[in-house]
């Protein structure tokens, strides 16, 4: 490993001993040419931050339903949050991309800031199991959850507000569950919103409701990504 690249292990707190993951979680697609990117971790590390992110919501509001705990995780999820995280400990300058990437922003693009820190989660978790892991994101997501003390704006309420402030009153957001998967006692909902003239959105939750919500908050993050 390179001075550079100890000094990214210094701020994740975790020293890997399979330092080829880290390589791995840091190449942006544009980099991979016909090799590997950091698409797949991607996957996996959303799923790891969301385990995680859910958990430590559950702990530090006990008092609150899922109508209120849904909302949050769907906001510390979202790509803002990530992109702050990534920002803090200075990831943008560890990126392996290409260079015309590089020459449109792409240090500084909170989609692959937030795309790269999934990334690394997946790599953390990885080299050495869930404690590395989730270490990193209490430690980083413990400050965003302290900034509001009431839950965020429900998902399907913000996104219902953006399109009838947008003359779309007739044509409200629609849900529609298009799957259910896994044993009766813990399932899995698969729900997709439609919002005319976008492209739809889709998402899964353990309940119906937490699937819409989910689903709204990625269309939502769409939209704002296209601003």
């Amino acid at each position: 490993m390179n001075g550079k690249t100890e000094s990214l292990e210094q701020a994740l707190g975790h020293r890997f001993t399979r330092p080829g993951l880290l390589g791995l979680a840091l190449t942006h697609s544009s980099a991979a040419r016909d090799g590997p990117s950091n698409q797949r971790l991607e996957f996996l590390g959303d799923r790891v931050l969301g385990l995680v992110v859910a958990e430590t919501l559950y702990e530090r509001f006990p008092d609150e339903e899922e109508g209120a705990l849904a909302p949050r995780l769907a906001a510390l999820v979202r790509r803002d949050a990530l992109a702050r995280v990534a920002l803090d400990i200075g990831l943008g300058g560890h990126v392996v991309m290409a260079q015309g990437e590089e020459e449109a922003g792409g240090r500084d693009n909170p989609g692959i800031l937030a795309d790269t820190c999934e990334a690394v989660i997946a790599a953390l978790y990885l080299d050495g199991g869930m404690e590395p892991a989730e270490r990193f994101i209490r430690r980083h997501w413990l400050a965003l959850m302290e900034e509001d003390s009431a839950p965020p704006k429900d998902s399907k309420t913000e996104l219902q507000e953006w399109a009838q402030g947008r003359g779309r009153g007739l044509a409200l957001p629609a849900y529609t569950e298009t799957g259910r998967e896994g044993p009766a006692h813990a399932p899995v909902f698969s729900v997709q919103v439609s919002l005319e003239g976008i492209d739809p959105a889709a998402a899964t939750g353990p309940s119906k409701r937490a699937a819409e919500q989910a689903a709204a908050a990625a269309l939502l993050e769409r939209i704002k990504g296209d601003k």
